[in-house]
């Protein structure tokens, strides 16, 4: 399997035709679709193309987002979009409140960002990624997970689909903490076109032993190798092309990968 990423992102703002710019990033990495491919896309380059980003000076915080923001030392502004972001607070702690997020997964602080956001109108530097600092980034804005990324997912098919006339797979991905090891990993939070899981069960080992219980987190594997060649710091690489996943594509969501609350033993 091959990961490279995409070459030439530039720094994305709301409305910008992303799938144009995914396909000129393909063009200027030479690399030519081909049936089965996929594109990880980091969740920051959707989120902004999607106008996610918030000025908190339009937020007021209610009493509820005061208290937690003084239980967590955190911006109230903040935490009123958390609450908005969220189904349910689960842990509170200086500097972290963990939920489940409106999507359905549990993760810190809703998902919300607040490196490398800029006021919609600034300056920016020439490309995109993870840990590229913008120029004019702004205290006063922070960037929301994509309101439904399964949907930015297969729009962004859709649309790469008729430029290409390839049948290709779409992820978005963010970096997420767990309840169980230190250190955040790639994650997906919305596909199309590729399998969220694997059921083995059935299957047979070397031994001839038959599986009973291993359901494979596929899209979750992908996310975290593909933020690897992405990388953390200023690497500018928000989007990475896959060929040769060994598993064959179909259509996926999130919902395969968010384990049922009866099952979930760290709430």
């Amino acid at each position: 399997m091959n990961l490279t990423p995409l070459q030439n992102i530039p720094l994305i703002r709301h409305g910008d035709n992303l799938a144009d710019i995914l396909v000129r990033g393909l063009r200027d990495t030479n690399i030519t679709l081909e049936d089965g491919d996929i594109l990880v896309l980091a969740q920051k380059i959707v989120s902004k193309s999607e106008g996610r980003t918030v000025d908190l000076t339009t937020i007021t915080p209610s009493e509820r987002a005061i208290e937690l923001a003084k239980q967590s030392d955190k911006d109230p502004r903040v935490v009123e979009l958390i609450l908005r972001e969220s189904n349910e607070i689960l842990r509170v702690r200086i500097g972290t409140i963990v939920v489940e997020h409106r999507l359905g997964f549990v993760c810190a602080n809703a998902g919300i960002d607040h490196s490398n956001v800029s006021a919609p109108n600034s300056p920016l530097p020439a490309r995109e990624g993870p840990g590229v600092r913008e120029i004019a980034s702004s205290k006063d804005y922070v960037l929301l997970l994509p309101l439904d990324p399964d949907q930015s997912s297969r729009l962004m098919r859709e649309k790469i689909e008729v430029l290409t006339q390839k049948k290709i797979g779409v992820m978005i991905i963010d970096s997420h903490g767990r309840a169980w090891r230190i250190g955040t990993v790639g994650m997906c939070i919305g596909l199309s076109g590729v399998p969220a899981i694997v059921d083995e069960r059935g299957w047979q080992d070397l031994f001839g032993y038959t599986l009973r219980i291993t359901i494979v987190g596929v899209a979750d594997e992908l996310a975290a190798a593909a933020s690897l060649v992405m990388g953390q710091a200023a690497e500018g690489t928000p989007v990475v092309h896959v060929r040769g996943f060994p598993y064959p594509l179909r259509e996926g969501s999130l919902q395969e990968l968010i384990r049922p609350r009866n099952e979930d033993m760290f709430r």
